[in-house]
């Protein structure tokens, strides 16, 4: 009996499983003290074991043109005001470039009909070259989520999801993207009372 049950609860899990691929995550007031305050992250990856996705609203210090110095790429000096942006708490030194679609790189993966992500040099060195793709995003780290972890955060509020868009992840000032994606589902965050602070 325990057997079919438990065999029945993973089938119905993995039918009713939330797929946020291509969502984003807009972190809630109650994360005012965690390490997410205030991000809004893209998600690349979403199945059963588990979320990938990339903080987009969280530029560092660091420029482009400084990366390709380090990786001993010539880049076009227009990338001086180019920042890198911190993508996540997890593997900060691996670097991750999330573009439009409009030139084919043979390492990267299609996250939307007009997003994809890669994490090969490949995509840098096009960039640096000037052949990149038209409109991108280089992050250093990511944020990883286990198995039903990301869906149990969401039923405890920490996060809102929202339909991504490429106007947002590519063409929106980096402070802006999170009220943006907020009220692209008609949410104003700031008035969305913390617990115990309304």
């Amino acid at each position: 009996m325990v057997a079919v049950f438990t065999a029945a609860t993973a089938e119905f899990r993995l039918n009713n499983l939330m797929n946020l691929k291509h969502n984003f995550l807009l972190a809630m007031p109650d994360l005012a003290s965690d390490y997410f305050a205030q991000s809004l992250t893209y998600i690349c990856e979403h199945n059963e074991d588990g979320a990938i996705g990339i903080m987009i609203n969280r530029p560092t210090d660091m420029s482009l043109i400084e990366l390709f110095a380090q990786l001993g790429m010539p880049g076009n000096r227009a990338y001086t005001s180019t920042l890198l942006y911190e993508g996540g708490p997890v593997g900060p030194e691996r670097g991750f470039v999330l573009h439009s679609a409009d030139v084919e790189l043979e390492a990267a993966t299609k996250v939307a009909a007009d997003v994809c992500l890669s994490t090969d040099l490949e995509a840098l060195a096009a960039i640096a070259e000037d052949r990149g793709p038209g409109k991108f995003l280089v992050a250093m780290g990511y944020a990883g989520w286990g198995a039903g972890q990301l869906e149990s955060e969401i039923a405890n509020n920490a996060w809102l999801t929202a339909p991504a868009s490429a106007e947002i992840l590519f063409d929106t000032e980096p402070e802006q993207r999170l009220d943006a994606a907020a009220g692209s589902i008609g949410v104003d965050l700031r008035l969305i009372a913390r617990p115990g602070h309304a």
